[in-house]
């Protein structure tokens, strides 16, 4: 009977959890959307707009750390309660903002929301049997979806609004402080899932000095650094390549977006049944492939045939495009759930401080490639320079992933059968 309980406190930890992520996550990148018109409406250049849209990332990778911690120390109901509630304000002062600098400051503080992935991960997690954990952290992780829910709800909102953006922010304000309370109410406390009350925060933090942690950072901040940057990005992608209005966009853009979230809880299925290091070192072979097509611009040529001049135009049609960019959602999803499995399986102790550190690895990448993607379009002109810059990310990972694990594998014995070992 005692067991049954736990298993529906498991549940209902999950579920509630699993939505508050959701909405996080939304609120989190609603500057893919809103940040259009603003854009705008204050005649910002691209490296600006990927400033403002990133800057809420900034602030969700560098609470990571501190919130994991936390989570250990304290459990994840209080924390993540108490950091939607801190959310709620500065989301409903957003709609009032007039002046870049204010936007920007207001972004800091509404990025704080990206942070509950650190707080939900481990609360989760210990909910649950090694067994399973992977799959209960992709679930939870299938919040991530909220990127797309922004895409399609948003839109929807400004059209309502007659055109104002302003309305996205309000309603925004009010799902968060509705979904604190629900989740408090769905929620529950274990005492023994956190860490010894006397423990310091040094010593939570002493297996950072491992080389693993940096090596999951670095795979991280591709998989999911990687999709957060093309979630902000695509919407205003869409606009700029193929001339679609912002709902058309915002539509075709939530086709990354939606598997990138959704499937997380197959990779996390996939993870327990392959290991970790063989799904993420396929995951990155399939990103590969894909960011080195999608990385190639419209291009028009003529050459001299022996019956004149023939000209070609080599470019990739809405159709393709939007089929690789499900293909790499599909597998940053995968991809997302395969690298927290990794750090289930080597440090079932301190998941909370080695998710922050590795969330932090990966909101970083997500704060920087937005700002790099305006910054190169401003330089050289080319929107496919997003994919370009994705494709040398990946390539880094290939390159550290052969070396890393082929030294821990015994004579004879494929890398892929040592999932947890390394130097």
């Amino acid at each position: 009977m005692e067991q049954a309980a736990v298993g529906r406190k498991a549940v209902g930890v999950l579920a509630s959890s699993t939505f508050a992520f959701t909405v996080c996550f939304a609120v989190w990148m609603m500057f893919a959307v809103i940040g259009i018109p603003i854009k705008q409406q204050l005649g910002l250049n691209e490296t600006e707009f990927g400033l403002l849209a990133a800057m809420p990332v900034l602030t969700g990778s560098l609470v990571r750390v501190p919130l994991g911690i936390w989570t250990d120390r304290h459990g994840g109901r209080v924390v993540l309660f108490t950091l939607m509630l801190f959310t709620v304000i500065p989301i409903w002062l957003m709609g009032y903002a007039t002046t870049y600098w204010q936007f920007l400051v207001l972004a800091l503080f509404v990025g704080v929301a990206g942070g509950s992935f650190s707080v939900g991960t481990p609360y989760v997690a210990r909910w649950f049997p090694k067994q399973r954990q992977g799959l209960a952290m992709g679930v939870f992780g299938a919040g991530n979806a909220g990127s797309a829910v922004t895409k399609f709800v948003a839109p929807a909102l400004i059209v309502a609004a007659g055109g104002a953006w302003n309305v996205v922010p309000q309603v925004y304000a009010v799902a968060m402080l509705v979904t604190a309370v629900l989740f408090w109410a769905g929620s529950a406390t274990n005492p023994a899932h956190n860490v010894a009350a006397g423990a310091r925060f040094a010593d939570q933090l002493r297996m950072l000095k491992d080389p693993r942690v940096w090596r999951y950072c670095q795979y991280y901040s591709v998989v999911f650094g990687g999709y957060v940057a093309l979630a902000l990005w695509m919407t205003k992608y869409y606009i700029g390549e193929y001339g679609f209005d912002m709902r058309v966009a915002a539509l075709l853009a939530a086709c990354f977006s939606l598997p990138g979230g959704v499937l997380r809880a197959l990779g996390g299925w996939i993870s327990d049944r392959y290991g970790a290091y063989r799904t993420t070192w396929w995951v990155m072979w399939v990103c590969w492939v894909a960011f080195f097509i999608l990385s190639y611009p419209q291009t028009r040529f003529t050459i001299l045939t022996t019956d004149g001049l023939q000209s070609f135009q080599i470019a990739l049609d809405p159709t393709l495009f939007t089929a690789l960019l499900f293909v790499v959602g599909i597998a940053t999803a995968i991809g997302k759930a395969s690298v927290f499995k990794f750090i289930a399986d080597d440090f079932p102790h301190n998941i909370g401080a080695v998710s922050g550190v590795v969330g932090l690895a990966g909101g970083l990448g997500g704060f920087l490639l937005p700002i790099l993607f305006g910054a190169a379009l401003d330089l050289t002109g080319v929107r496919s320079s997003c994919f370009m810059l994705l494709y040398g990310t990946v390539c880094v990972s290939l390159v550290w992933m052969h070396f890393s694990f082929r030294p821990a594998a015994p004579a004879g014995i494929q890398p892929a059968a040592q999932p947890s070992t390394g130097t």
